[in-house]
C-alpha cells in the first residue's frame, strides 16, 4: 500500500498530493505511522527517484520452476525476486532474496536478462536483472510471500504474472527450448 501512495503522490499526473488515514486507536496508528514512515524513507532515502534496482530469480527444481504469490501489491504470482538493497550486489540480492522468499540456496547462478522498460512495474520504474539458478533445499513460502508453487515448463504460461514476468518466462522458455540453458 505504501508503494502505491508514494506512487500517487509524487508521480501521479492527477492533483492528488496528500493522503489521509483515519485510524480509530493509538496502538493502530503508531504501528501504522511507523511502518509507512519508515518504507517512505527507506525508498525516499536510500534509493532516490528511481528508476529502482531490483532482481528476479528463476529457480530451477528437478520438478520445474519456482513461482510465488504475493503478499503485497502488486498481487498475484510472481517470480521470486525484490529490491537490491544499498551496499549489496545483484548476486547477493538475488540470494538473498531467494532465501527470504522460497527458503531455497542457489547453487549455478548466472544473469539471464535485464528488463527495464519504464512500466513493467505499475508502482514506479524498475530496473529488473533476471538470474537463473539451481535451487538447493526444500522449497516453502515466507517472507513477501504469502504462496509457493513449482510448475513445470509446459505449464509457467498457463497462469497471469505479476509484472512483466509472464514476458520473462516466455524469453526464458525460448531460450531453454534453443538448448542455451
Amino acid at each position: 500500500m505504501t508503494q502505491e501512495i508514494l506512487k500517487h503522490v509524487k508521480y501521479s499526473a492527477t492533483s492528488l498530493k496528500k493522503v489521509i488515514f483515519c485510524l480509530y486507536d493509538e496502538n493502530a496508528f503508531n504501528t501504522f505511522d511507523k511502518t509507512v514512515t519508515g518504507y517512505v524513507n527507506h525508498i525516499q532515502d536510500s534509493l532516490g527517484d528511481g528508476p529502482y534496482v531490483t532482481v528476479d530469480i528463476i529457480i530451477e527444481l528437478p520438478e520445474g520452476v519456482v513461482i510465488i504469490e504475493r503478499s503485497n501489491p502488486p498481487y498475484g504470482w510472481a517470480l521470486p525476486g525484490g529490491f537490491v538493497d544499498v551496499g549489496e550486489s545483484i548476486e547477493e540480492a538475488a540470494i538473498r532474496e531467494a532465501r527470504e522468499e522460497t527458503g531455497l540456496e542457489l547453487d549455478e547462478l548466472y544473469q539471464f536478462h535485464t528488463y527495464s522498460q519504464p512500466d513493467r512495474d505499475p508502482r514506479f520504474h524498475t530496473v529488473s536483472t533476471v538470474f537463473v539458478a539451481k535451487g538447493v533445499g526444500v522449497p516453502q513460502f515466507g517472507d513477501d510471500a504469502k504462496g509457493l508453487r513449482v510448475l513445470k515448463h509446459e505449464d509457467l504460461l498457463k497462469g497471469e504474472y505479476a509484472f512483466d514476468h509472464k514476458e520473462v518466462i516466455r524469453d526464458y522458455l525460448v531460450m531453454k527450448e534453443k538448448g542455451a540453458y
